[in-house]
């Protein structure tokens, strides 16, 4: 519920709109070193007790958060918090890997994105309903639904013991190899970097674009949020169960990211409507659906059972990087050039980078 709303929340107690930005960008910076602790740690004591930790973590943290009045304070503790709450990837990331076999790994990790997204779906919507009243609402019930999860992975999901060596994994590369040194999964986080940078404009500028530009209200934001999970709920499963079996990874995830171009492209081109932004929503949420999931797979199938944690928890840097650079990049850009400037930028890097995807499928 806090992500989506934090910068409308920053500049409505007086920040403003780079100062939102900065500490958007300062929960990726977190975010980036929580990931690569995350992977290594998960690699040593296990995603279990990771997982376990973060979840209840990052719950008092968020509390924490909304308590916090000045400047300074929010920014430290908005990289605290990420720094705990993002080392929970890597380590949720290998567990599905682990859980899953290699068939079925894509609609494995779709299957994950299905529970983040209905929780997305219902937290935009009731989150843009009770940022209308109270925005401090908005951390105290983020963080009871982490410690939540936290109660429900203690007592209904036990430890998983591996056995041994893990037999199923086709085309790994050497156990002991280190993820910098796979060359095709090194320009395959930078590719993925690219992306997110630009995906991650959903979170921050488009949410202030919609009420500055639009003027829309912070019910019908949040209604356009949670209708982003809402699609990937409904037909992400089913689209992915068709794709699977095409094993064109890389092709799907280039394919996605021309969706998520266009999805910019109709704030340019189009007249300023509600229609328009729900026409953009469905379009970077089909991109979403195209791409994420593959990313997953792509990165699964390069580890091996050893370095699986340092694999996600790179992967998890990689959009992290991002979290950094598209907030305060986006804020920064629509501050300086205009709102058209950014949807411009992000447009043409998503259709460049959707082009390399393919390059690399050919490498």
């Amino acid at each position: 519920m806090v992500l989506p709303f934090m910068t409308i929340y920053l500049t409505g107690i007086g920040f403003s709109l780079f100062q939102a930005g900065i500490v958007v960008g300062i929960f990726g910076a977190g975010a980036i070193c929580g990931g690569y602790i995350g992977g290594k740690l998960t690699d040593k004591i296990g995603f279990y007790r990771i997982q376990l930790f973060t979840l209840v973590g990052g719950g008092c943290l968020f509390i924490l958060l909304g308590l916090m009045n000045s400047y300074v304070l929010i920014c430290l503790f908005t990289f605290i918090l990420s720094l705990v709450n993002e080392a929970f990837r890597p380590a949720n990331n290998t567990a599905i890997a682990i859980y899953s076999r290699p068939e079925n790994r894509t609609r494995s990790f779709s299957l994950n994105r299905l529970a983040i997204n209905l929780g997305w779906a219902i937290g935009g919507t009731f989150g843009g309903f009770i940022a209308s009243f109270n925005y401090h609402l908005l951390f105290w019930i983020d963080g009871f639904t982490n410690i939540a999860a936290a109660i429900l992975l203690y007592y209904l999901l036990k430890p998983f013991s591996k056995n041994g060596k893990d037999e199923t994994e086709p085309h790994q590369l050497p156990e002991k190899i280190s993820p910098l040194k796979d060359k095709k999964f090194v320009l395959f986080i930078l590719l993925s970097i690219l992306f997110a940078v630009c995906f991650f404009q959903l979170f921050s500028t488009i949410p202030v674009y919609y009420k500055e530009v639009y003027h829309m209200s912070e019910y019908y934001i949040g209604i356009l949020m949670g209708l982003n999970g809402l699609i990937i709920v409904i037909i992400e499963m089913v689209l992915i169960f068709h794709l699977e079996s095409k094993n064109k990874t890389l092709i799907m995830i280039s394919n996605g990211l021309f969706l998520t171009s266009l999805s910019f492209l109709v704030y340019i081109f189009l007249p300023l409507h509600p229609v328009t932004g729900l026409l953009s929503v469905l379009l970077v949420t089909l991109g979403e659906i195209w791409a994420m999931p593959f990313m997953n797979n792509y990165w699964t199938g390069r580890a091996s059972l050893h370095n699986r944690g340092q694999y996600a928890g790179y992967y998890t840097m990689a959009w992290s990087i991002a979290q950094v650079l598209g907030p305060t990049g986006g804020t920064w850009i629509a501050s300086h050039w205009g709102f058209n400037s950014l949807w411009w930028i992000s447009a043409i890097i998503c259709a460049i980078t959707g082009l390399l995807f393919r390059v690399l499928r050919l490498n």
